[in-house]
């Protein structure tokens, strides 16, 4: 997945458009990596690129083999579903919808339905431990619970890459070690790629790869930055 765009304008971040990051990044499938860098320094930026949220006005950006800076919104639509799951630092459930609608909701979106789709979402709901809770709303959750269906959801159209932006941010340590050991697990298990922007400590100690990003610019990507950022955080050593 290389990617090389640019940094963010607030025109530019207005009309979804962003400029002049300093980015030359590749990232393999199965990879499990961090992006870390200080408030500001363009990590939720990167992530919207990545997940064609936004659209860089120069430089380029692959995505399995296809071309993604020229696709017009539609087509980029598209790709994020078919592709690419989100979980976002603030969940993003829909209030009014049970737990299983909101799992299954992306696949809805494209037309899917059925004993399939309820058996797949079933098995996720399993996976991520909500099996009892498919009829509730998100207000009836805590926090780690409303995660694991912002997890769920990401995973039901089996995508082939995962965007978690700050995913233990708002999560107790107890909940946040069970929401990282289920992801390691799905990287594992089914390969899926997992790219956080985070400073949890907790989830760079597990990293394969940390990119440190300073001011628009990556200054560090290489697998050997995990463990030392990991120790200078206290997580390891």
């Amino acid at each position: 997945m290389p990617l090389e765009p640019s940094r963010p304008n607030e025109a530019d971040r207005r009309s979804g458009q962003i400029d002049d990051l300093g980015v030359d990044l590749e990232v393999e499938a199965g990879e499990f990596t961090v992006v870390m860098g200080p408030s500001g320094s363009g990590k939720t930026t990167l992530l919207n690129i990545i997940g064609c949220l936004d659209r860089p006005t120069g430089g380029s950006y692959v995505l399995d083999g296809e071309a993604i800076g020229d696709r017009d919104f539609n087509d980029l639509a598209d790709i994020r579903n078919r592709k690419i799951g989100f979980i976002f630092q603030n969940f993003n459930l829909i209030p009014v919808l049970s737990v299983r609608e909101n799992i299954e909701f992306p696949c809805v979106i494209r037309g899917e339905g059925g004993a399939e789709l309820n058996q797949r979402v079933e098995a996720i709901a399993r996976d991520v431990g909500l099996t009892d809770f498919l009829h509730h709303k998100p207000d009836e959750l805590s926090g780690g619970q409303r995660q694991r269906v912002a997890i769920a959801r990401a995973l039901v159209t089996g995508p082939q890459l995962v965007l978690a932006d700050e995913p233990t941010a708002n999560l107790d340590s107890k909940t946040s070690d069970q929401i990282i050991d289920l992801m390691l697990a799905l990287n594992r298990d089914k390969g899926v790629t997992f790219l956080f922007s985070t400073h949890d400590p907790r989830v760079m100690e597990h990293a394969r790869r940390v990119v440190s990003i300073h001011d628009g610019v990556i200054v560090d990507g290489t697998a050997a930055a995990a463990a030392d950022v990991a120790r200078m955080h206290g997580a390891i050593g």
